[in-house]
């Protein structure tokens, strides 16, 4: 039986908020009036520095084609040639074919939750600079706030710096 009160959501932003839950993390999702599809774009949404801002972004691994989920602050680039010495293998950017392949979510909505398949995490440390952040919740219109510990904690996420 559904619950009449919960929003209807997309399936995708359902999936994240159901994945968060089994998790053990509470997040509440909020639908920006307009796009949050990069990161200055969610920064302006929420009211929030770019910094705070989660960029999920998936990269592939040249040798293997394995799929890495980066979580990477908005105010920050990766750099490939240092994350692919921590990864073990040259890294990079996919199409956005593979990447709904890795996640089931289109880019621009990729969250840290609800991927449709578990992959190896990496999170940026300045995201650390902050008292919360905020993550895509799996469509460009869907984010959410969540302490920066929380969110490694949840995702298993190694550290890496990236600015």
């Amino acid at each position: 039986m559904s619950d009449p009160a919960a929003p209807a959501w997309p399936p995708s932003v359902a999936r994240v908020a159901a994945d968060a839950q089994a998790r053990g993390v509470r997040i509440a999702v909020r639908e920006t009036a307009q796009s949050a599809r990069s990161a200055e774009e969610a920064a302006t949404a929420v009211g929030a520095q770019v910094g705070q801002i989660v960029k999920t972004l998936i990269f592939r691994g040249t040798r293997t084609g394995a799929a890495y989920m980066l979580l990477v602050s908005g105010a920050n680039r990766v750099d490939e040639t240092g994350i692919a010495t921590l990864l073990g293998e040259p890294i990079e950017r996919p199409n956005a074919a593979f990447v709904r392949e890795a996640t089931g979510f289109a880019i621009g909505g990729v969250s840290p939750f609800g991927a449709s398949q578990t992959l190896p995490v990496l999170m940026d440390e300045a995201l650390f600079a902050f008292a919360t952040v905020w993550a895509a919740a799996g469509s460009p219109t869907h984010v959410f706030e969540i302490v920066p510990l929380q969110l490694r904690s949840a995702t298993a996420a190694r550290l890496a710096t990236f600015g």
